[in-house]
């Protein structure tokens, strides 16, 4: 879930797709005495489906496609390198236990092996015109602005790739004021992407104000995507969107979805939560039960050449889990409001469904700890009433004796706390001092404990005990999007502050004390919301314990709540 698609604009789209393998060596058929048309190629070797490829480079603009044709393989033929010698190609075989070996690929036959000397002369131009933008990657240069700014809206991807990368090299002040101000729809989307990716906090606003005059519906469907990237770089880079902006975003987005696209659909989904956009629930999972058989990729043959690994390829296409709709549910699972009791049912249906497919050695654990977060985001009444879906007997409430800190407690610092943590755990007593110490008051683990805050459950997939001890005692050094506090300033004067939840009709705020009972005020009565620079979660939390307290809690949290899992 982590890997981009090819069609985010600050990237650069594959070559060639080869599909599954291992790739153990790539090289140029430059010097081989074969037929012409191998003289361009690139022979990429693939150990775990025995293939040595032959790429055919394509001219596309200033760039290359390619076409892969299977040019040696057997089963087995584990390749491991190769190299051209006297014009032939010699490539080697083995390891894993298997038997070593080196081979020579010879040409015999009528065919001309003269050397290719075509040229396409457009395509030689647009490369030409990326290499003079090139030079400015990496360099400041005074022309540099005025080469690369009209090359940002041009129909050649790796031009304006390069136009990009080289505004990025130059000072942000040099250009920054242009980007709101630029009038082309394309060049002001990949002028923003440049800022969101060079500028400072300083140029969120003038960022969301450029991409909000834009007529986000009359666009192309590629320049949608770009767009809906650009907003996703300028939060993720130059911080969170105001309320007022939030809502302003959401008004011209929300629209578009459902698009006819289904990447376009993606990242809609994707820009929608991370607003917190009520409409998104109902429209995503309109898209997940209205799912189309996927497209499933050819490699039937090329999984024969290989009985362990090939396995595993013939049963994912032989039963195909729902990608798309997966990647739809992902995205979901960060929603914490907004659902009907019919579309929270609906969705861990979905996920139990999906779970019947054939995906890989990781495609169930990668489900769980999907299904996990997503449960970690439902109400505690939404918990309850969905056990019969996914088979979870939940009761928040601790059915143990919890017991008040020993201490006798400390100023820790950070360096002495991660220091405590090393020492060897104890189950129960982290499990006891989890709720007498209040972080069972907002975060729930294993099904114990408050929803205020993020379920840690799935914290030791992602952290480590040196993570999770700072975050306890600087808890305002990395405050999740998801999870910060906010400063909300009602027209009648007052203010309240803590963890806002937005259910569209009504603002409710969960206060920074965990005692103190949540406040929930219509919409309507709302002036302002500002984020605040202070975590929810409260300082100086482990200053009542002693050091093998720490250890104790630190070893509960990082066992994920689960007893067979403390470290030893």
């Amino acid at each position: 879930s982590g890997k981009w698609p090819s069609y985010y604009e600050d990237s650069l789209p594959p070559v060639v797709e080869i599909g599954p393998g291992s790739p153990t060596g790539v090289v140029s058929a430059e010097g081989a005495k074969f037929p012409t048309r191998y003289q361009d190629a690139i022979f990429a070797l693939d150990w775990t489906f025995g293939t040595i490829y032959a790429v055919h480079l394509q001219p596309d603009g200033a760039g290359y496609t390619g076409v892969a044709e299977h040019f040696v393989y057997s089963t087995p033929l584990p390749v491991t390198d190769a190299v051209i010698v006297n014009g032939d190609l010699i490539f080697t075989v083995g390891g894993r236990g298997t038997q070593s070996a080196m081979f020579r690929v010879s040409y015999v036959g009528h065919e001309p092996t003269d050397t290719p000397k075509s040229v396409d002369k457009l395509a030689a131009a647009a490369r030409e015109k990326r290499q003079s933008l090139e030079q400015y990657h990496a360099h400041q240069d005074d022309a540099a602005v005025a080469a690369a700014w009209p090359e940002l809206n041009n129909e050649d991807r790796f031009i304006r790739y390069a136009a990009r990368v080289a505004l990025e090299s130059q000072p942000v002040d040099s250009w920054s004021s242009k980007v709101y101000k630029e009038p082309d729809p394309r060049s002001r989307i990949v002028a923003t992407i440049a800022l969101a990716r060079s500028g400072t906090s300083s140029h969120r606003k003038s960022a969301i104000k450029g991409l909000l005059a834009l007529p986000a519906e009359s666009l192309q469907e590629s320049d949608q995507l770009k767009l809906l990237r650009a907003y996703a770089l300028t939060f993720l880079r130059l911080g969170r969107p105001t309320e007022l902006e939030r809502e302003a975003i959401v008004a011209q987005i929300d629209p578009l979805l459902p698009s006819k696209s289904g990447d376009v659909n993606t990242e809609l989904i994707r820009v929608l939560t991370y607003l917190q956009a009520p409409s998104v629930i109902a429209k995503a999972m309109q898209l997940i039960r209205e799912a189309k058989e996927p497209e499933l990729p050819d490699w039937g043959e090329l999984a024969t050449r290989n009985a362990n690994y090939g396995g595993t390829v013939l049963q994912m296409l032989n039963n195909h889990p729902p990608t798309r709709e997966i990647g739809y549910a992902f995205i979901l699972r960060n929603m914490r409001s907004g659902w009907t009791l019919g579309e929270r049912r609906s969705y861990f249906e979905f996920l139990n469904r999906a779970a019947k497919a054939s995906g890989g050695a990781s495609y169930t654990g990668y489900l769980q700890r999907l299904r996990d977060e997503a449960l970690g985001n439902c109400s505690n009444e939404e918990r309850a009433a969905l056990e019969n879906v996914t088979g979870e007997n939940f009761n928040p409430t601790p059915d143990f004796a919890v017991s008040a800190p020993k201490g006798p407690g400390q100023m820790w610092t950070l360096e002495k706390a991660i220091e405590a943590a090393r020492a060897k755990p104890n189950f129960e007593n982290g499990r006891s001092l989890y709720f007498s110490v209040k972080c069972g008051n907002c975060h729930r683990l294993r099904g114990l404990g408050g929803n205020i805050g993020p379920d840690l459950t799935s914290v030791p997939n992602k952290f480590d005990s040196r993570y999770v001890v700072q975050a306890i005692v600087e808890p305002s050094k990395d405050i999740s999007d998801q999870y910060g506090s906010s400063v909300v300033l009602l027209e009648d004067g007052r203010i309240l502050t803590g963890l806002t939840v937005n259910d569209g009709e009504n603002i409710t705020v969960y206060p920074m004390n965990p005692d103190e009972r949540p406040i929930t005020v219509p919409r309507a009565e709302v002036d302002a919301i500002r984020n605040s620079k202070v975590s929810q979660m409260p300082m100086e939390l482990l200053n009542s314990l002693n050091a093998q307290e720490i250890a104790d809690l630190v070893g509960y949290v990082m066992a994920g709540g689960d007893a067979g899992k403390i470290r030893k």
